[in-house]
């Protein structure tokens, strides 16, 4: 999988999977009100990023399997945990279940010394035993994103730690906001996550990481040392890390500010604290996109790839 697909699936929040969770079709025979209505019908399915907890997040086709989820839950939740301490080594909490077309979807966080929101898929058919405990998957590399991520932010803590200091002085003038904590555990799954940003890596071509990723797989509780010995830094490529700060106007029904877009642009350039990595930088109007944790919209300011900032 490239650079660019992968962010994608993990920069959107699973939008790719959605497929059709916006309806634009109006049986309204009068075409001044069928767009009129269709418009209002899209402009519902937004609400104020400071509202958004994860209300309404839907999957393709996922209605019935979502209610047979909730019947099972407790099954759901011991299948997806025992895949995590199997696989991962990895305790996790379950924040919350989504059902889709093939079963559900369960939205996890990492206990731990290591701090990474990923998901999970729990597969549902008809038969007596619907719950099938023994076949829960992941997308191929979704988790150890999730989990390298989560080992970069350990690994860079003091960089990390002025990142996250000057977003939040950014964020302290008023004019931009975050997303929730709540909505980032309920819908987020994207590694490691804050309100401004996630981070996403590329485990497999990343030769810097692997040895360190194996470690943790090994003994999920090594200390910063170990971890620190086990980091190739010779082989480290800032473009294997991918640094997105997804921001949002704090008041309704503002477009999207110019000077705080530039002005991060410029301090990401000219800092020399901030953590190495390719910086995408997203600032949007007030909305998010209820069905699908969508924020970005025709008129957001961004810069990605492939033109992102790439901080050696």
């Amino acid at each position: 999988m490239n650079r660019k697909n992968k962010w994608i699936i993990c920069g959107i929040g699973l939008s790719l999977l959605l497929g059709g969770c916006m309806n634009m079709d109006n049986a309204n025979g009068n075409g001044v009100d069928e767009k009129k209505d269709t418009k209002d019908e899209m402009e519902d399915q937004y609400v104020s990023v400071q509202e958004y907890k994860g209300e309404g997040y839907t999957l393709n086709n996922g209605k019935e399997n979502d209610k047979i989820a909730e019947e099972h839950r407790e099954e759901v939740e011991k299948a997806v945990k025992d895949f995590f301490i199997n696989k991962y080594s990895t305790e996790v909490k379950v924040h919350n279940i989504v059902g889709n077309v093939d079963g559900a979807t369960v939205f996890v966080e990492s206990i731990g010394p290591l701090s990474f929101n990923t998901y999970a898929i729990v597969p549902i058919d008809s038969s007596d035993q619907p719950i099938q405990s023994d076949e829960v998957w992941s997308q191929e590399g979704q988790v150890e994103s999730a989990i390298t991520g989560g080992l970069y932010r350990r690994l860079f803590d003091n960089e990390f730690n002025q990142l996250d200091s000057y977003i939040e002085k950014i964020v302290t003038e008023g004019v931009v906001v975050g997303r929730t904590k709540e909505s980032l555990e309920n819908v987020g799954g994207d590694g490691y996550m804050t309100p401004y940003y996630f981070i996403s890596t590329s485990p497999i071509q990343d030769e810097a990481i692997k040895p360190v990723y194996e470690l943790y797989i090994r003994n999920p509780d090594a200390g910063f040392e170990q971890l620190q010995a086990a980091f190739k830094k010779e082989a480290f490529d800032p473009k294997n890390v991918s640094i997105s700060i997804m921001l949002f106007m704090k008041e309704e029904g503002m477009e999207p500010s110019e000077k705080v877009f530039n002005q991060i642009i410029k301090d990401i350039k000219d800092s020399n604290d901030f953590p190495r990595g390719a910086y995408s930088v997203f600032v949007n109007d007030n909305r998010i996109h209820k069905d699908s944790f969508e924020g970005v919209k025709d008129n957001s300011l961004e810069r990605a790839y492939p033109d992102e900032i790439i901080k050696e």
